[in-house]
This record gives structure tokens, sequence and C-alpha cells, in this order.
């Protein structure tokens, strides 16, 4: 398990649950570093004194709020150990909504909250109301120097108890405004009926194991492959054929998700006959 990024409580009316907070998701991608392409040598990044002319080490670093052109206020991190917010160290539930009021726009990252051991009963208690009420707790967390919106709710994925997950939220003004609407459409009920039958067609329980990233595998793949000193063409992709009739292009969806429906369960039939074997 990862160090814990925040230590606290959940304040649920008179009830408080001592809590850690984990990260938990972590990036895959494959990374690269910064190299000079005439020696092969890696670069560094230095922050660089245009007063002093030279670089500058972590421990010079100060942080500064720029109130004027070229005036700043120095934070020093007592300045930021002081701030007068609850939500340093309580995460208070102030409102429980249900979960699709909360348009995805609005989630940011996900955290893990544990409790600790005599936090046990009273979080399996609030995670037990959540799941009995279909409800998600909302209030406010700071943490990494920023005060934000947070979603508090329970995850079970295998059914045996589960967890409670804290997602981080943006505030409605860093909510980006949306293109402008596109103007009211007419459709013919062909229309309708042929894209209601895609949607069925492809309508499935999601499994988040039934998809891989492609990108990183084929950038492995290259990467491989350079290693090896081997060449590695470019696929010949076939673009989808452009299609400007709308009930053309409705009726050959339809079709082709019918194929691939029945080359799946073709697929699938013979690990059936397996599982069932076994």
């Amino acid at each position: 398990m990862p160090r814990s990024i925040w230590n606290g409580v959940i304040s649920f009316g008179m009830v408080s649950i001592p809590v850690k907070l984990y990260t938990a998701t972590e990036d895959k991608d494959i990374s690269f570093r910064q190299l000079h392409k005439e020696c092969g040598s890696r670069l560094k990044q230095q922050r660089w004194c245009a007063e002093c002319e030279r670089a500058v080490e972590w421990g010079e670093i100060a942080r500064g709020y720029e109130y004027a052109k070229d005036e700043h206020v120095v934070m020093t991190e007592e300045d930021f150990e002081k701030l007068p917010l609850p939500s340093r160290q309580t995460v208070e539930l102030a409102a429980f909504v249900k979960a699709e009021q909360i348009d995805p726009i609005y989630y940011q990252k996900t955290y893990y909250l544990e409790p600790d051991e005599k936090g046990q009963k009273p979080y399996a208690l609030l995670m037990r109301a959540l799941k009995d009420k279909g409800l998600t707790g909302i209030a406010k967390i700071a943490v990494r120097n920023k005060e934000q919106l947070c979603a508090l709710r329970p995850m079970d994925p295998d059914g045996r108890g589960g967890s409670l997950v804290l997602e981080t939220l943006l505030y409605p003004d860093e909510i980006r405004e949306a293109p402008s609407e596109i103007p009211e459409q007419e459709f013919t009920k062909a229309e309708m009926k042929m894209a209601h039958a895609l949607i069925d067609l492809l309508e499935q329980d999601f499994d988040p194991a039934e998809f891989q990233d492609e990108y990183r595998a084929a950038l492995q793949q290259v990467i491989d492959a350079r290693l090896e000193g081997v060449e590695v063409e470019a696929p010949q992709v076939a673009r989808p054929a452009r299609v400007t009739d709308l009930m053309s292009a409705l009726k050959a969806s339809v079709a082709a998700a019918k194929k691939k429906g029945e080359e799946d369960d073709e697929e699938r039939r013979p690990r059936r006959r397996k599982a069932a074997a076994g």
C-alpha cells in the first residue's frame, strides 16, 4: 500500500471516523526521457534565475502570489498551515444526493478512504447506510494546497464488503461553457427505429476487463522492435466509407453490428462448453 496523502476524519453528524486517503489510480502510459538528438545524452531541466544568472535548487524556491505587475506576496509553508479551513483535517458530510444528479464532467480524481482500527465500525455503518439509501455524500476536503468539493460513495466490486471512495469534484466555475447548441432536428420514425435498434444490438453490461489499451501495446511493440533492430511497417488502416444518407448509414451499421454479434457468439460458444464441462 502506498503512503497516505492525507490523514483526518469523516464527520457524519456527531460521529467522527478517523481515515487515511490513498490515490486509487495510477498512470500506466509508457514514458520517455528527453534526449539531445545530437549525442543521445539525457537532458536536465533547470530552474533558472535570470537576475542571479544561475540555476536554483529546490530548497531555494519560494511561492509568490503576483498582486501587481512583478510584485509578489511570498508565502511560506507556515502560511499554508495556518489556513482557517476545517476541511484541512475534516471531511464533513454536508449533504446526500443521488449519484445520477452529478454530471460526470464534475468528477476529477478518485481516492480510497481507509479507516484506522477505532473507526472501522462507524466506517462500515456509513458505507452500509449509503448503500441502503442509494446515495452519495457531498463534502469538502483540503488536500495538496487546494480545498475541493468531493463525493463519498461505497465501492463494492466483489460483493464482500467493499470500501468507501472519495472523488474530488470540480466547482461550477471550473467547468467551461459548452459550445453553442445545435438547432432542433426532426427525425422520421424509421430513423429513430433504426437508431434504437443499433443501440439495442450494442447494449451490454459494462466489463472494463474487455477493453485494453491498444495504443500502449502497439507502442511497446514498436519499442521492442527497435531494440531488436527490426523495422515495423505502418498498417494500412481502412477508412470508413463516407455515407451521406443517414438512413443508409444506420442500416449498414445495424447489419455490421448483427454480424459482429454473431461472430462473438461463435467465439464464446467453445469457452462456454469448456466452462460447463469443468
